[in-house]
Order: C-alpha cells, then structure tokens, then sequence
C-alpha cells in the first residue's frame, strides 16, 4: 500500500473511533437521563452527591464509591483507594443509597498513604502465614513512615529471612487479589480464628466492646481482623521495604509471652520509597550516639541506665547553649533560680503528680519520710513564688531554673541523648493575671522562634494539646484556658492545629515542634496555661483592690530537655558543629620543631581572646594532622612555619578543606566573631 494511503486510512480510523467515543458519551448520557427518569417515576432512592469542589451527581439508584470515582474520570476510578463519606473513611466498595458529601481517596491523600501502609501490613501477614503456617499473628497498626506486625513464631526470624518475606509479598501483589470485606458477627468472628489456629485473633476480639460492628478483610487465601479501610486490591501496593526486627511482648505486658515484630515502611511509589531510604540511611550516618563516640563527647553505661556521662568536649557543648539560653533569659527579664532535687511525697501529692506520674518518679526514704526525685520543676517553682507577700504590682513574675529532672522511663524506650532518665530542662514559669496571659503567651511563641532561629531552624510545626481524658479541674476552667491559648496562636499569624486529648493532667499545652534537613519532627519546646496547681499548692498575691488572687501559671521551655536537643544539633549538623557551638574552634600545628614556640604563642593568644584553640606539636607530618583534625571536624586549622613566624602570621585552612591563605590573628580573630555572631548550624566556611 502507499505510503499516502496508509496515513489517510490511519487518519479516518482516528476520525472513526472520535465519532464512537463521542455516541458513546451520548449514548451513557440518554442511559442515565432514562434511568433518573424511571427512578423518579417510581419512586427509587436517588442518592446525589456532592464532590468536594462543589459539584453534584445523581444516581438513578445506590451506587459504590467505585462507580462515583468512575463517573468522575477513567484515572480516578483507577487511582481510587478509598472514600470519605460524610468525613468517614471508607472503601471503594462501600455503597452509597443517599445523598453525602465524598471526597476520593488517592496515594496523594494522606489518608491514602497511610491506608497503603495498612494494607501493606495485611500484605506482610499473608506471606509469613504462607512461608511459616505455624505463625500466629497479632496485631499490625500504621506507625510514622511505615508499619509493623506482632507475630507469635517462637523460632523467631532471622534478619536474612526478611528479604525472603519481602519477596512473597510481591509475589502476593503481583497476583493482583481483590480485598473483599465483610461484617461478621462476634461468636462467628472468635469461632472463625479459632478454626484456623489464629488464638491471638480470638484474644483480641474478646476484649473488644460488645456493642462495636467486627469487620474481616479478606484478599486470597488470607483473612484478617480490620476496621479499614484497605486498598481495593493487593496490585495498589507496589513499593515498600521490610525494614528491622524486635521483640514484643503480648499486650505490651512483660509477664505474658515474647513476640516478635517486623517492621516495614511503604510508599506510593519507588521514588518515594527510595527518597526514604536514602533519608534512613543518611540518618544512620549522623547517628548522634556514633557521633559522640567517635568526637569523644559522652557516653552511657549499664551502672547508669539512661544517664548521661559528659566527656570535656561534650560538656563544653552543653555549657554554650545553656549560656546561650541564660543570656536571652536575662535579656526577657526572667530571673534564674535554683531548686532542690528531692520533695517530700506530700508536696507532690498536693500538686496532682504523685497521682497521675507516681509510677515514673524515682524515690526515697529518710526518717520516716518518703522523697520523691523531681520529675519536673513546676511545684518547686510555686514554693518560691510563695516566699513573702506578692502584690499585682509584681506580676508577672517570670522564674527561670535549668532543672535538673529524672523520670523512671521503661529501659526499652531509652534512645541515647534523645530519651533519657536524668535531663536538665530549661524550665521557665510565669506568674501572671488572667489580664496578662495573651501578652506573656505572645512572647512566648517569640522567645521560643527566636531561639530555634538562632540555631538555624525555621520549619516549626505547632499544635495546640486540649484537654485530655483523666484531668484536674471543672470544664469551664480548660474552656477558659484552651480559649486562651487559641487566641494567642490565631493572633500569632502562625499556622498550627489542634491535637485533641494531649494536654497536661493540669492545663492545655502549646508543642512546638523542630521539622530538620531530612524532614524528622522532633517535639521540643512547650508552652501551658494552668489556672488550677497555684491554687493547689496555695500561691496567691495582693490585688488592686487588696483581695487576695490567685495567679495564672505559664509553664514553658524552650529547647526542653538539652540532652535531647544536643542530640537532635549533632544529627542535623551531622557533627559539623557551627564555630560559635563547637568544643575546638581550631587547632595550631607545626611544620616542624622550629616553629614549636611560635605555635605556643598563637595558642595562648587566642585563647586570652576567648576562642577555644588547642595545639598540635606531635612529631608527624603536617598533612597526617591535618587529615586527624578533619576527621574530629574541627572548623579551623592553623599552620605555621618559618614564614609564618617571620611574619607573626597563621596559614589558615577549614575542616573542608578550603586554603583561605596566610592572615593575622587579628584578621583571624575579626573574621571569627562576624560568623559567630550570625550562629545557626550552617557555617559561613566549612
């Protein structure tokens, strides 16, 4: 045929098959106008629906979240994970035989990423169920970035074996298994997993509510206990990574039975899943325990669980944040303090702690008396306010203490300088009137963005923590504070939400939260309002009309605890520590023995100008120290050699690597107070 001829006979196909698509459109269109017509005419449900831009749909007759995504668009019927019917998730089968407001859930949701994480973690049962019949499973809950499942396999797996695992799993989704739900009743239900041997379902369905609907999902020859919603098939879930192995015990008890949990994260697709490693791996890498290993910073043992042991240069760290934070305090008008570490039992009992943290404190006894080790500061705090008579005139009255607090944390949970028994937190608390609380509030929220500012922080989640189960006090006290707070955060200008139920046994709470270089959230500072512990520890002061009130308490810090935020500085600066924070400014080194004296000079002559400079005058070449200092990352490193003691100079390098040539100490010196003063994580040259 020509050549001609073809592309015409191309083209008129094309025309072709425009025309049909375009009578099949019309075709649907008659088909739904018929079948609204018969609906109306004999009186059948005709559910509409209102999508969440506004527009409407009417169906002749009940129709699935499935049929609505494809009336929509082919690329959403196909891209549909779920629904939120009426602001309830539900799945793509799930019929709808009345008007409702639906929103499709895709992996572009966040609800869908975490529905692909359940499913992924049904996923994972099913293939240790076919590679391991004897398993038992438990439970596996969506947690932050991924999942996990409790299985009941006393053999126990092998790391090895997780990439065995991994890959029936895609095997699994490759076969593409339609996942079916279904309500069952709760004798069915508990008769059901006991057939198949599953006693751990059976358990948990026991202790679950009469009155609540049970639900089994099902995708081949696998079925599971589940609320839902799940991907409406096994094909939707195309990348994610089994990813570490645990014990756990059965109910979180450790009298009953060790399981062991697998661990997996998964994501929309590859590139998601491999921008994700990449951020796991490049966090092993800053690991701030194997950074402080290896800079000789601190260290824990076994005699002293979850405390911390403060080697010189890790101690000189935490001396430069706390005069960092002492010199704003100063700045803001807050006046520093000091309390005692152990409090007779009573003192805590009066505050509510003893009720509500009795089994986190540590205790002692003494003449008959039972101490409590202070978990936190506030009590303390109070007592001082309550030495001699306060007026309204000396509100609002700002305390200060780097207190040094323990908590009885369970040994599993123990994670370095990131969660620890013994910290020392910048506790501050503000005694204030009911008049005072937006101003003292508002500064607050400042004090705490200029601080992380100064440190090179500026993705700043915040969540306002409401009133949670088991409290103290009448509701319109916590509708008085929440409100309170509310105001302060709208008038901020500040983005932020609500997390409802995790406010303090005593007041709601502000968390401000730290996002780092590799998108981790790590919950530091806090701000609370507390109308309720002054009075019951009997603070009051004089007011205007010489009535005796009680004061509003804010509770807040700043960093928190400065463990946990030495910890959260070493893993974001991946150790690179900024010149102005770092325990060794520089170190000056020799060429050769000659200019030994000389390197003594410019050592002491920094340091009587206030930088921490050390020399090195060991008998190596000078490239061998050089490489040493770098690998300790040490921001500057000083050479001198004959020339430069002819000309009272230093060769200056950086820890990167970068020559900035032969310069004076006091050009030296100049140019180190400019990039202290700019602080932040980010040095200005290295």
């Amino acid at each position: 045929m020509p050549a001609f001829l073809y592309s015409m006979s191309i083209m008129l196909i094309k025309q072709l098959f425009v025309k049909l698509r375009s009578c099949d459109k019309i075709r649907r269109s008659i088909e739904l106008q018929l079948n609204l017509s018969k609906a109306k005419h004999n009186n059948k449900p005709m559910p509409t629906i209102t999508l969440p831009d506004g527009q409407q749909k009417q169906f002749a007759q009940p129709v699935t979240i499935a049929d609505i995504a494809a009336s929509i668009g082919a690329g959403l019927a196909k891209a549909a994970l779920a629904a939120k019917i009426n602001d309830r998730l539900v799945d793509t089968s799930f019929l709808v035989d009345k008007d409702a407001t639906v929103a499709i859930i895709t992996d572009k949701n966040p609800e869908g990423l975490e529905i692909i994480r359940h499913s992924t973690a049904h996923l994972l049962a099913q293939a240790i169920k076919q590679l391991y019949p004897d398993a038992q499973i438990t439970i596996g809950p969506v947690i932050e970035d991924g999942f996990y499942y409790d299985i009941f396999y006393p053999p126990g797996f092998t790391l090895e074996e997780l990439s065995k695992i991994e890959e029936k799993m895609a095997q699994i989704a490759k076969q593409d298994l339609v996942v079916t739900r279904r309500e069952v009743a709760r004798d069915e239900a508990i008769a059901f997993f006991r057939g198949i041997g599953e006693e751990y379902k059976a358990k948990i369905i026991e202790s679950i509510p009469e009155n609540e609907t049970l639900t089994l999902y099902t995708q081949g020859d696998f079925t599971d206990l589940c609320r839902g919603p799940h991907v409406p098939r096994t094909g939707m879930l195309k990348a994610f990574k089994l990813t570490k192995l645990s014990g756990a015990y059965w109910r979180g008890d450790p009298k009953n039975e060790m399981l062991q949990r697998v661990y997996g994260t998964a994501w929309p697709d590859k590139k998601a899943l491999d921008d994700y490693l990449h951020r796991v791996a490049e966090a092993e890498k800053r690991d701030h325990r194997k950074l402080g290993k290896k800079l000789d910073l601190f260290h824990i043992q076994e005699e002293a669980p979850g405390m911390v042991f403060w080697h010189p240069k890790g101690w000189t760290i935490f001396q430069q944040i706390e005069q960092y934070v002492r010199a704003k305090l100063r700045g803001w008008d807050y006046q520093e303090i000091r309390t005692p570490q152990l409090l007779d039992r009573s003192l805590w009992e009066k505050s509510g702690h003893w009720e509500k943290f009795g089994d986190d404190m540590f205790y002692s006894e003494s003449e008959s008396h039972q101490y409590a080790v202070k978990p936190m500061s506030c009590p303390c705090h109070v007592q001082v306010f309550k030495q001699g008579l306060r007026s309204y005139r000396d509100l609002p009255l700002r305390l200060a203490e780097f207190g040094a607090c323990h908590r009885n944390e369970p040994s599993g949970s123990l994670h370095g300088l990131m969660r620890v028994r013994g910290f020392t937190q910048d506790d501050g608390h503000i005694f204030c009137t009911e008049q005072q609380i937006a101003a003292e509030a508002a500064h607050v929220i400042k004090e705490i963005q200029d601080v992380y500012a100064d440190f090179g922080f500026h993705d700043i989640l915040i969540k306002l923590s409401t009133r949670p189960p088991v409290r103290m006090g009448a509701d319109e006290v916590w509708d008085k504070a929440e409100h309170a707070l509310e105001q302060v955060l709208n008038a901020s200008g500040l983005p932020w939400e609500f997390q409802p139920g995790e406010g303090a046994f005593y007041g709601p709470k502000v968390e401000f939260s730290l996002r780092d270089s590799l998108r981790r959230v790590w919950q530091c500072g806090t701000l609370q309002v507390d109308f309720l512990m002054p009075e019951r520890l009997g603070a009051h002061y004089i007011g205007e009309d010489s009535s005796r009130q009680i004061p509003v308490m804010l509770h807040r810090a700043l960093v928190g605890s400065l463990e946990r935020f030495i910890g959260i500085i070493l893993e974001e600066s991946a150790g690179r520590l900024p010149l102005w924070l770092t325990p060794t400014q520089a170190v000056v080194m020799n060429i050769t023995e000659h200019q030994h004296d000389y390197a003594l000079k410019v050592t002491d002559a920094l340091k009587n100008l206030g930088f921490r400079v050390t020399h090195d005058l060991r008998n190596e070449k000078i490239g061998f120290k050089i490489r040493d200092h770098s690998l300790q990352y040490v921001p500057y490193l000083l050479v001198v050699g004959d020339r430069e003691a002819a000309s009272n100079t230093v060769s200056v390098r950086t820890q990167a690597g970068k020559d900035l040539g032969s310069m004076s100490l006091e050009t030296l010196a100049e140019q180190w107070r400019n990039e202290i003063s700019q602080r932040g994580l980010k040095s200005l040259a290295y």
